[in-house]
């Protein structure tokens, strides 16, 4: 078990940590390749994984659920833990609410249990990643206009990969293999870009990343325990949906924070202890959901 968690990982942090050094001593300039990789090749990759003929989206539903009950708790959860120890709500909830279940979890379950898992993967990134443009930015500005959502590529993507299964309409095949070689260049420059980001953010509040590196994977986990109490979900989901909820902070915590001005250099920490501190939490989570 220890070899086969190792070899999950491993190509995960190699490439975030190439990333990182690179980062670090090259300090190359990723913003065009980020807007790339967020407008052109994720997109991509989910268009594929949904317009997939096998994708078949009344079977996902009750991982959808799942899915949102997770995110919304962890919120609430932050929320609580937020007020208890005099935390600024707009600081700590969207670290711990909003985990890397794109740079990182992708990756990790097609590493951990095959090219199936992409689909319902990329169902858990697309509701995460809906509701962190939406109700995300809401939180940290109260005048986002949360109907904008619909602009953001991977979102448009979604709702036409989506329209497209559920017409049962078949993509050219050709046409089919070019968008998923595109969407396939995204998770290896998620990894670098993650690496180069993470080189780039200072520690400057250690004790709260902290507490968001032990929060968050521990929120989300016990929550994906009780989930699955009252929904039955396949073996493989129920697994996926361990990691997910084991996952760290996303960077875009960080862009959103220096985006609207909120205590980006705390968020910075938190992102960066809890991605850290996932080379303990992940491995953890892996030997709990694998078989």
């Amino acid at each position: 078990m220890a070899v086969r968690i190792i070899e999950i990982l491993f190509p995960l942090f190699s490439i975030a940590t190439l990333g990182y050094f690179v980062g670090r001593r090259m300090k190359p300039d990723l913003s065009h390749a980020n807007k790339l990789n967020m407008d052109v090749f994720v997109p991509a990759l989910v268009f594929a994984a949904l317009a997939n003929q096998q994708f078949e989206i009344g079977g996902f539903i009750p991982l959808g659920v799942a899915t949102l009950i997770l995110v919304f708790g962890s919120g609430l959860a932050a929320w609580l833990l937020a007020r208890v120890l005099k935390i600024d709500l707009r600081t700590l909830v969207p670290p711990i609410m909003f985990n890397n279940c794109g740079n990182l979890g992708l990756p990790l379950a097609v590493l951990a249990f095959g090219d199936v898992a992409l689909a319902p993967a990329v169902v858990m990134f697309m509701l995460s990643n809906l509701l962190h443009f939406s109700y995300g930015a809401w939180l940290l500005d109260h005048r986002v206009r949360i109907w904008n959502v619909w602009r953001v590529p991977s979102v448009m993507a979604t709702f036409a990969g989506l329209a497209v299964a559920i017409a049962g309409l078949e993509v050219w095949s050709p046409l089919l293999t070019s968008i998923r070689m595109l969407g396939e260049i995204s998770i290896p420059l998620m990894l670098f870009a993650l690496g180069a980001r993470l080189a780039d953010s200072t520690i400057a509040a250690v004790g709260r990343g902290v507490l968001v590196a032990v929060a968050r994977p521990a929120i989300g986990v016990a929550l994906a325990f009780a989930v699955m109490l009252f929904i039955d979900l396949p073996p493989q989901e129920r697994a996926l949906l361990i990691v997910f909820g084991a996952l760290p902070p996303a960077v875009l915590n960080y862009i959103f924070a220096e985006r609207y001005g909120q205590e980006p250099a705390t968020v910075a920490s938190m992102v960066l202890v809890g991605n850290v501190a996932a080379l303990v939490t992940l491995p953890i989570a892996l030997a709990i959901a694998l078989p």
